[in-house]
């Protein structure tokens, strides 16, 4: 498990910070745009209350871009760019992120729960790849 920044998960997404400060701006509010989605396909909002403390499969979304932005308790992303066992990272879920489009995910809490919120296209096809073994804490 590693822990998420802006150089080691740039291969599967991006983190959502805040814009960068300068010291001139220490005394205004900031705005910043992480990522736009050209196309017009509209999107939605979601709450996940996670129970999951085990996975055995992986899913993506070709046609979507997907944020996790944690609320509630210990969270893994498991994330994948690849239809390839050896290459599922883990990452502890300590930031909200942005999944790029078509990179393999699940997550598991590590608590009894974990509440995430996440963001994504109004409609979303998923493609599921049973792995074959079942991810928990610690692989």
């Amino acid at each position: 498990m590693r822990r998420i920044n802006s150089r080691n998960f740039k291969r599967y997404g991006w983190v959502i910070e805040g814009p960068a400060e300068k010291p001139k701006d220490k005394e205004k509010s900031l705005f910043s745009i992480v990522l736009t989605e050209p196309l017009k396909s509209g999107w939605r909002i979601a709450y996940l209350l996670l129970r999951d403390k085990a996975v055995a499969f992986l899913e993506r979304h070709i046609d979507s871009f997907e944020s996790f932005e944690p609320i509630k308790g210990k969270t893994l992303i498991y994330v994948a760019d690849t239809k390839d066992l050896k290459n599922i990272q883990c990452f502890y879920l300590d930031k909200p992120v942005i999944l790029r489009k078509g990179v393999w995910h699940n997550v598991i809490t590590l608590n009894k729960r974990s509440e995430i919120k996440i963001t994504e296209n109004a409609k979303v096809r998923c493609d599921y790849w049973q792995l074959g073994a079942t991810l928990k804490s610690g692989e």
